[in-house]
């Protein structure tokens, strides 16, 4: 068995970081890989690593302890787990450590193929950057192969194109923080006072979506009469774990006196969802304990006083704003939410006695001024007399980019070297030398989320946009292969500050895949790059997350941004999403040509959005050829990279543009003749959806179905022209809305071979038993056992998996189907949470209307019925239920 001998310090070391990191790991464990003589054994260790289900304690410890040994093999244990980022983190320190056996190893690994290489690549690049004399020394005595990665990557960086110091901005060559600051003394106004009381503004919608936020407080039932529970909760007798169901679904005026003294800490574990139907329930009365409760959990209480207006209120988001990341920026989002409904609550402690509150008091007005202008908060100051007005003038005359600074400028990371990212162009093609680059990273190291730093702004005017987007890239991309330290996610901000639609391409998988990975924090960070990158591509991505993907917080979170943004439009979400969809380039047919020079090629899209290819004869083709000898090589080879990046835009567009109208033709969405021309009839791209389904037009109570021709002309179910007036109301009809013409549009598209992007006209359509449309259950589907991946494909079609119970188990599936109702379909034995092989089958126990989803107990009464719901949603859910249920 191999040995490694370590000295006496390397063995300090390596018993230090298991100390620190190998958690659940007695002494003998570590006596047989490191005794008192210094002697370890690395096979152990690198089998140790490779062990199913190791947790990510002991896999920090085994790569740190690989880390600490002076041998190639614990070194090329750890290159060839590079793919992961707890492995990454110490393959970096181990490089560090031994940066001659990094330049031997590391060059080979970056020159196999896979994802891996790319980022040992990376590692390597930065690794001789930072020992470039090392490296020069070392040249000679490195393997061939080694040294033959590694000599391109010692040459000096090519500063001929640099720009000269005279002509950039001196924010960029003399920054404020390398010079003395000096600052006026501030105005100190006595005497101005905010306005007690409080007041809740909710958005449109907010307040019953509050009310119904899925949680186990919404799936909280009555175990015994409610008055009884009341009286219990009065005296003290009741389990706390019960309060806050009663205190949602109690009688407001028994339940709201005890707020005034609750203080919620047993319950603010649970997160915001538990507090959004209390506030919901009793608005001002719900106020006291959350302010309890905000000291200790400001991240959740923060999302939770979103709708209020309080001097209290106010304090604390000022305080958040200036101090915490997480909480600061769901602050911000109040800040700029109530406006100058803010600043009249802080003026008076932004031009009170200097301290904590006037500093905080005074940033966010900055904030707010800086993202709305200074109109509202100069009107809220004038309110409090010409000495307030004169303070707050005072506060916006200051230098932004000096008030801006921190009283400690932070310290570079060790793994940031401004001379392996990529380099940026000024708007006269000449390059950002090093020691501004240096500069640039230090402004966004200081710019906190949804507040960059002021000099950024003049950074965006001198500089190339792409190249900023590419720069911001590749600082990212650094971040991640360090393992993403908190102390620089400022990285993962500059995205949003500079990023552009490559950008968003790039960063929308990782946001999706980042709850899956432990990292629900950086995803919900990066739902505010994507707002802040802000362009139509941006949005759309966010939209996308908000209806699809599989984690359920992250989903609710990006439903809300986009609300925000929608909010701000004063459009809904969907009337928001109709309008990003992006046209891509096409022509006003809808299609798109591809040139070649000696050739010419005819892009256009089937019923599912996917491109198709006919040449210059209209034949199609299986896919657009590769360039030949005779064609223009610089012309052909860019016409066929925008085809390809033509293919992957409409790859992340289709199917959600798909599902939408799907949802839409169930929901009963309408638009006016004039939306539906302009969003669907015109567009380049949405049109060959719009041409290939059955519409329906109203106007003064009569209604008549049509499609839209290649021509763009509405023709009828005879196929005769027709006028689709502005102010007409459009729906995309389910097949139940016009049942007696199914037949005769079926033969028409028949006729016309067109092909449906979803069932439509021959969709299935199903109708409850005269017993079951009385009733509240479904007996037909309960005792029937499926695959429990056949039944999370239902997640596609709207439903939801259950909250997680005791042991990590989910024991329901539901669908919302309106205000307070919901079809349940309680599991047995359930879903274990990441165990998903632990229990491949499920049975479906009861299926049941309720108004909350929960689990379910026998003795209890339904009080709802099929037969109040829409026949359309009836049909819908028996569809879904059906198909789960007899598929083979």
């Amino acid at each position: 068995m191999l040995a490694c001998s370590l000295t006496a310090d390397q063995t300090a070391v390596f018993g230090g970081r298991l100390d620190l990191g190998w958690r659940g790991w007695g002494a003998a464990t570590v006596a047989t890989v490191a005794d008192g003589t210094g002697t370890a054994t690395v096979p152990f260790l690198v089998t140790e690593t490779d062990r199913q289900y190791l947790g990510a304690d002991d896999l920090k410890a085994f790569a740190a302890a690989l880390a600490a040994f002076p041998s190639d093999e614990a070194f090329q244990a750890l290159v060839d787990r590079v793919g992961d980022k707890h492995v990454r983190v110490e393959l970096a320190e181990a490089a560090r450590r031994f940066p001659v056996r990094a330049l031997r190893l590391l060059a080979p690994a970056s020159r196999a193929a896979g994802a891996d290489a790319a980022l040992v690549r990376r590692m390597l690049t930065r690794h001789v950057a930072a020992h470039r004399p090392l490296a020069l020394a070392v040249l000679p005595e490195l393997p061939a192969d080694a040294a033959e990665v590694v000599e391109p990557l010692t040459r000096a960086q090519d500063t001929s194109e640099d720009a000269p110091l005279a002509a950039l901005p001196d924010v960029l060559v003399t920054p404020p923080w390398t010079a003395p600051r000096t600052t006026a003394r501030p105005r100190v106004v006595t005497g101005a006072t905010a306005l007690d009381g409080t007041r809740v503004s909710w958005r449109d919608g907010e307040r019953s979506a509050w009310a119904t936020t899925e949680s186990w407080v919404t799936g909280w039932q009555a175990y015994e009469p409610l008055d009884v529970l009341v009286d219990k909760l009065l005296r003290g007798d009741l389990h706390p774990w019960h309060t806050v169901g009663v205190l949602v679904n109690g009688p407001a005026d028994r339940v709201r006196p005890f707020l005034a003294d609750w203080d919620g800490m047993d319950h603010c574990y649970d997160g915001a969802e538990v507090f959004k139907p209390l506030v919901a329930a009793h608005e001002e009365a719900a106020l006291p304990p959350l302010l309890r409760m905000a000291p200790h959990h400001p991240a959740a209480m923060a999302e939770v006083m979103l709708p209020f207006l309080d001097v209290r209120v106010a304090r604390l988001m000022a305080q958040w704003l200036h101090r915490l990341k997480t909480a600061g920026r769901t602050a911000r989002t109040w800040l700029l939410r109530h406006g100058a409904d803010a600043a009249r609550l802080l003026v008076p402690d932004a031009v009170g006695a200097a301290g904590a509150g006037r500093t905080a008091a005074e940033g966010a007005l900055r904030a707010l001024v800086a993202a709305q202008g200074p109109e509202g908060v100069r009107t809220a100051a004038g309110e409090y007399g010409p000495g307030a007005a004169e303070a707050v003038e005072q506060l916006l005359a200051t230098d932004p980019l000096v008030s801006a600074l921190p009283a400690r400028m932070p310290q570079p990371a060790a793994w940031i070297d401004p001379r392996v990212l990529p380099r940026i162009r000024l708007g006269t093609g000449a390059t950002l030398p090093v020691p501004a680059v240096s500069h640039l990273l230090t402004m966004l190291a200081v710019s906190k989320p949804g507040a960059p730093y002021p000099g950024l702004d003049r950074v965006r005017e001198v500089c190339e946009p792409g190249s900023l987007a590419a720069f911001a890239r590749g600082l990212f991309e650094e971040w991640r292969v360090v393992g993403m330290p908190p102390k620089e996610a400022w990285t993962l901000q500059a995205l949003g500050w500079f990023g552009d639609d490559e950008t968003v391409r790039a960063l929308t998988p990782v946001i999706r895949a980042w709850p899956g990975e432990g990292a629900h924090h950086r995803a919900v960070e990066g739902l505010d790059v994507l707002a802040a990158i802000g362009t139509d591509s941006a949005l759309l991505h966010l939209h996308g997350i908000s209806q699809r993907v599989r984690f359920k917080a992250l989903r609710q979170r990006a439903q809300e941004k986009i609300a925000e943004v929608a909010d701000e439009l004063g459009l809904t979400a969907e009337q928001l999403a109709d309008r990003l969809v992006p046209d891509l380039g096409l022509d006003a047919e809808g299609a798109t040509t591809v040139d070649y020079g000696t050739r010419r090629f005819t892009v256009g899209f089937d019923e599912a959005l996917r491109p198709f290819v006919r040449d210059a004869e209209g034949r199609r083709l299986k896919d657009l050829p590769k360039p030949g000898v005779r064609d223009e090589k610089e012309l052909a080879t860019a016409e066929r990279k925008r085809f390809l990046a033509l293919k992957k835009d409409v790859r992340a567009v289709a199917a959600d543009q798909v599902r939408r109208l799907e949802a839409a033709m169930v929901d009963g969405r309408s638009w006016t003749g004039a939306e539906f021309r302009q969003l669907f009839v015109e567009h380049p791209l949405v049109r060959h959806l719009a041409r290939r389904l059955v519409w329906s037009a109203g106007r003064d109570g009569a209604a008549v179905t049509f499609r839209v021709t290649p021509a763009g002309v509405c023709a009828d179910a005879r196929d005769e022209p027709l006028t689709v007036a502005d102010d007409a109301t459009v729906t995309l009809p389910h097949p139940l809305r016009f049942a007696g013409e199914l037949g005769v549009w079926a033969e028409l598209l028949a006729d016309h071979e067109l092909v449906q992007p979803f069932p439509q006209v021959a969709r299935p359509l199903h109708a409850p038993s005269a017993e079951e449309a009385a009733g509240a259950r479904l007996t037909r589907f309960e005792g029937v056992t499926v695959p429990v991946g056949r039944l999370l494909g239902l997640q596609k079609r709207g439903w939801e998996r259950g909250v997680p119970q005791d042991a990590g188990v989910e024991r329901w599936f539901s669908r919302r189907v309106g205000p307070e109702r919901h079809l349940v379909v309680q599991l047995e034995p359930g879903i274990a949470v990441g165990v998903l092989d632990e229990a491949p089958e499920q049975t479906l126990r009861t299926v049941w209307l309720d108004a909350h989803p929960g689990d379910h107990w026998e003795g209890r009464t339904y009080p709802l019925r099929f037969a109040d719901l829409d026949p359309v949603l009836v049909s819908e859910l028996l569809t879904d239920l059906t198909e789960l249920t007899t598929q083979n």
